[in-house]
C-alpha cells in the first residue's frame, strides 16, 4: 500500500493536495523550474514502484526501471500542455498511460536479450507473479486494459489509484476531489464492478 508520507497532504483545513497538484501544473505551464521540480519529486517514487509491479522479473533490473521511470517522467512533463485537468488523479492516470507505453517498450526489448543462465551465489530468481497478475491473472491482462478503456474517465482512474498505485480511500478522495473516503469507497467498488462485467464481456 502507498504510504501517505508518499504523497504529502494537507490537513484538512488547509489547501488539498488536488489543489497543490493543479498549481503546480499552471506555474509548470509557465516555466517555472522550481514547481516542475517538486512535482517530479512527487510523482517518482510512486511511479518507480508503479513500474516495478508491472515489469516481470526478466526485466526488472532495479537502474534500469529507475530509468525507465526517470525518462517517462521527463517526457510527460514536456508534454504537461496537452494536459488539460488541474486533478491530482488525473494527472496520474496520464502519467501512467506514458509509462505503460515505455513498460511495454521495455518488455518487447527484454525479449530480445538473452536470458541470464547463472545467477550470483546466494541470489534467488522471483518468478512469481506481479501485484496485478495475482489480482486479475496473468492472461487476462490485455482484457484488463481493454476493458479499463471502456470505463469512464472517473471510474478510470478510481481502479488506476486504488488498484494499480495501491492508494489508500482517503489517499483516492484527495486524487479525485471526493469528500471523503466513504465517497471515494464507493466510487471504486462501482468502478470495479463495471471493470469486471468489462472484462467478462472482451
Amino acid at each position: 500500500m502507498t504510504r501517505t508520507e508518499d504523497i504529502p497532504s494537507e490537513s484538512m483545513d488547509g489547501p488539498s493536495e488536488v489543489e497543490s497538484t493543479g498549481v503546480l501544473l499552471g506555474r509548470i505551464r509557465a516555466g517555472d523550474r522550481v514547481a516542475r521540480e517538486k512535482l517530479f519529486a512527487r510523482c517518482l517514487p510512486l511511479l518507480q514502484r508503479w513500474a516495478h509491479r508491472r515489469l516481470p522479473q526478466r526485466a526488472r533490473d532495479i537502474a534500469d526501471t529507475d530509468d525507465l521511470v526517470q525518462v517517462a517522467l521527463l517526457k510527460a512533463f514536456h508534454r504537461v500542455g496537452e494536459f488539460e485537468s488541474r486533478r491530482e488523479g488525473s494527472f496520474l492516470a496520464y502519467l501512467r498511460t506514458i509509462l505503460l507505453n515505455a513498460v511495454r517498450d521495455e518488455l518487447r526489448r527484454s525479449v530480445r536479450r538473452p536470458e541470464i543462465t547463472e545467477l550470483d551465489e546466494g541470489v534467488t530468481e522471483d518468478e512469481g507473479p506481479s501485484v496485478l497478475d495475482a489480482l486479475i491473472g496473468r492472461d487476462r491482462m490485455r482484457c484488463y486494459e481493454a476493458a479499463l478503456m471502456r470505463l469512464t474517465e472517473d471510474q478510470r482512474e478510481a481502479v488506476i489509484l486504488r488498484v494499480e498505485f495501491g492508494m489508500s480511500h482517503r489517499e483516492v478522495a484527495e486524487a479525485m476531489g471526493k469528500p471523503n473516503p466513504d465517497a471515494a469507497r464507493m466510487t471504486v467498488a462501482r468502478a470495479l464492478a463495471h471493470l469486471e462485467r468489462a472484462i467478462a464481456s472482451e
